[in-house]
């Protein structure tokens, strides 16, 4: 990233004449238009203010230079409440409501409908219906768990043992695309490209096996940690009574025990992103010889994947360590462990007494959440859980225009322009580089809105009445689909993320990118904004996703999605020292008093952050085709640009919340993406920002990168 400019902007930039703190800039330019009463009448207005920004919820008290964020978002911090039945409120959330709600007609619809016997409809509706059906699920108790736990108790050897804990082995982890790193089941299974040859499939096996989200959370000794893990000692032996068990305390003491031997052994989120060091591949003997503990026979045999050659163990040593624990830890033990964790993943579709004991530690203990969802919510999670491309599929034809979709792919046709400049003006890298960093770009795949054919779920039984059941035959067909892909050919066109879901993807193997119909809705893009607000804000979240083809990760990967190295050795030193002075950047933020953030664990979604918002700015004046860009209300295009990308971030947090967000996840939380601005060079002439306020970044520290 060698200039903010566009290759447009010379011509074109405004020119602030007065930006007070306390007061709306004022600007008096040539540029400023004013359309006729009759044609503003008739034009369609955009959701939030008279220009697609919520101006009422900034706070115009604080300088923009001082504290950015809450420039933009101080007067929504001030006035929202975080729902009772949540551990954070964003941008993000306000969206999640929107689509919940939409879905919710959806499946109710499905559910008082009389569609075909095996229709996606059918199914929909008959799985929020038993999910809704309390009184049956009450009077189905425990019945439902018995057969598991049967299954349990009969264990009495090592093989018995790895034969369960093969069965319980799901397709409940993604490394790269999604990057959820975390099961309560001894290993997840991620099947996707071989990071080494993309033609084919690559079972990955990943650490897991704790009830808790982090390692952290058992082996750090802070006062806050220990009452933490008295709880979940409690909460163990409070699930354990519910299904039956005696001398539950002793139990859960051992299931503790064992489970803070596994998190010993766990990867750190920093070490779990190492690409080079996550990409080890072993084969079919060498999970034997290099994992034992495990009859790998036996739990392969269980899993499925009795024939299967090949395998990545993403932690490699993590995998070795907890295989001995199998191999080295009582029967007993295990035993106990797998009990729980059955009642424990069974008990949201378990009567009320479960749902109420899970709640109270997963969401209350380890969030700060005080209230429980309302069911039918639960209700539409869990539907979409498990028949999520059905219920996607009605999503868009309610939900989704053709407009918006040509709208949005224009806007992504400009900002893959806008970023291919930018690899053609960086100073730092060679042309050699540069071409390869070319091609990647010029082989990008982008899906909008929904993906173009949707999964069959033909093969998903849903009986009416049967809660528990629905569930755990959907987690089973989600996982026996994805061990079918290991026989076949590689389906670059996989979404990974339903139309439904508020997010968005960068699929580094498939060399693809992917933005769901879900966040294509104000304030993320509003088709009737002011262009300025859609590029700072969609815009940037485009942008974002481009760039994690280019960040610390998707830079390992070419054109063709294979891990290889295409960069020069002295590109790829300055690449890895200009990251690590935004990482250093990040590090120096601290959310609550003693706890920073980790920058290298952050820093692919704030390289993405960082660069896409620049590609972003300039995608917009190239958008322009050499017009001057309005004045609105005395905003600028730049403010309003930027305005835009703050008002992506607004968001707040109960404590535990965040401390567990920022210990486990991979993104900054939302005051510190919104701050980004801070290394962009044309936020400071547009803010007035000056040296000694709290975000001035002299010109050399502003991190630069794409």
């Amino acid at each position: 990233m060698k200039t903010w400019k566009s290759l447009l902007l010379g011509a074109c930039a405004p020119v602030l004449l007065s930006a007070c703190a306390t007061t709306t800039p004022v600007l008096l330019t040539a540029e400023t238009a004013t359309p006729s009463p009759a044609a503003e009448a008739a034009k369609p207005k955009p959701k939030y203010g008279s220009f697609g920004f919520d101006t009422a919820g900034m706070d115009r008290t604080v300088a923009p230079g001082d504290s950015f964020y809450d420039y933009a978002s101080g007067g929504w911090m001030k006035t929202t409440e975080i729902p009772a039945d949540r551990g954070s409120y964003n941008t993000f959330g306000v969206l999640t409501d929107v689509a919940a709600e939409r879905t919710r007609a959806i499946v109710e619809d499905s559910a008082k409908g009389d569609a075909p016997a095996g229709s996606d409809a059918r199914k929909i509706g008959d799985f929020y219906a038993s999910f809704m059906d309390e009184a049956a699920i009450e009077a189905a108790g425990l019945t439902p768990l018995k057969p598991e736990l049967a299954r349990i108790d009969a264990i009495k050897t090592r093989a018995d043992l790895s034969r369960e804990l093969g069965a319980t082995l799901r397709a409940d982890v993604d490394a790269l695309n999604a990057t959820d790193y975390t099961t309560d089941r001894l290993f997840g299974l991620w099947v996707a490209e071989d990071m080494n040859d993309t033609s084919k499939y690559r079972p990955y096996l990943m650490q897991g096996g704790l009830g808790m989200p982090d390692r952290e959370y058992y082996l750090d000794a802070s006062p806050r940690f220990q009452d933490l893990r008295a709880k979940y000692k409690a909460h163990i032996a409070s699930m354990l009574e519910l299904a039956g068990y005696d001398d539950a305390q002793a139990r859960a003491g051992r299931i503790l025990a064992l489970e803070t031997a596994i998190a010993r052994a766990h990867w750190t989120v920093d070490a779990t992103g190492d690409i080079a060091k996550a990409n080890t591949v072993w084969s079919r003997a060498d999970l034997a010889r290099k994992a034992p503990g495990v009859d790998w026979s036996a739990y392969l045999q269980a899993a499925g994947m009795g024939q299967q050659p090949a395998f990545g163990p993403w932690q490699s040593s993590a995998i070795t360590a907890i295989s001995k624990l199998v191999g080295s830890q009582p029967i007993a033990t295990w035993k106990d462990y797998l009990a729980f964790h059955a009642v424990e993943r069974g008990a949201p579709f378990l009567s009320k007494a479960f749902v109420d004991e899970h709640f109270a530690f997963n969401s209350t203990a380890l969030a700060g959440t005080p209230q429980q969802r309302e069911r039918w919510k639960r209700g539409v999670d869990n539907t979409s859980g498990a028949l999520g491309e059905a219920v996607g599929k009605l999503y868009v034809e309610r939900h989704f225009t053709p407009e918006a979709k040509a709208q949005m792919q224009e806007m992504v046709k400009n900002i893959l322009t806008a970023f291919g400049a930018r690899i053609d003006r960086l100073d730092w890298m060679s042309a050699d580089t540069k071409a390869k960093a070319r091609e990647k770009l010029a082989n990008f795949r982008v899906g909008v809105g929904y993906p173009d054919k949707w999964l069959d779920y033909s093969g998903l039984q849903i009986v009416r009445g049967d809660a528990y059941g629905n569930w755990e035959r959907g987690e089973l067909f989600k996982y026996r689909r994805n061990v079918a892909k290991l026989a076949g050919p590689v389906n670059r066109d996989e979404w990974w993320m339903t139309p439904q879901t508020v997010n968005a993807l960068n699929l580094p193997m498939q060399n693809m990118i992917v933005f769901p119909a879900a966040i294509l809705e104000p304030t993320f893009f509003d088709p009737n904004a002011d262009a300025a607000v859609n590029y700072g804000a969609i815009g940037g979240v485009i942008g974002h996703e481009v760039v994690h083809g280019f960040d610390d990760t998707g830079a390992l990967f070419d054109a063709k999605g294979n891990l290889r190295n295409w960069w020069t050795p002295a590109d790829m030193a300055q690449f890895k020292t200009r990251s690590q002075a935004l990482a250093a950047q990040y590090s120096a933020y601290e959310p609550l008093p003693g706890l920073h953030l980790n920058g290298n664990q952050v820093l692919g979604e704030n390289i993405a952050d960082l660069a896409g918002l620049a590609s972003a700015y300039d995608a917009y004046y190239l958008s322009l085709n050499g017009q001057p860009p309005p004045v609105i209300d005395g905003f600028t295009a730049d403010q309003r640009f930027y305005l835009g990308w703050a008002q992506n971030y607004r968001s707040k947090f109960r404590e535990a919340t965040l401390r567990r967000n920022v210990l486990s996840g991979v993104h900054s939380p939302g005051e510190y993406r919104a701050q980004t601005v801070r290394n962009q060079d044309p936020w400071y002439p547009a803010f007035e920002v000056k040296a000694g306020q709290g975000l001035y970044l002299a010109p050399d520290q502003r991190v630069k990168i794409w």
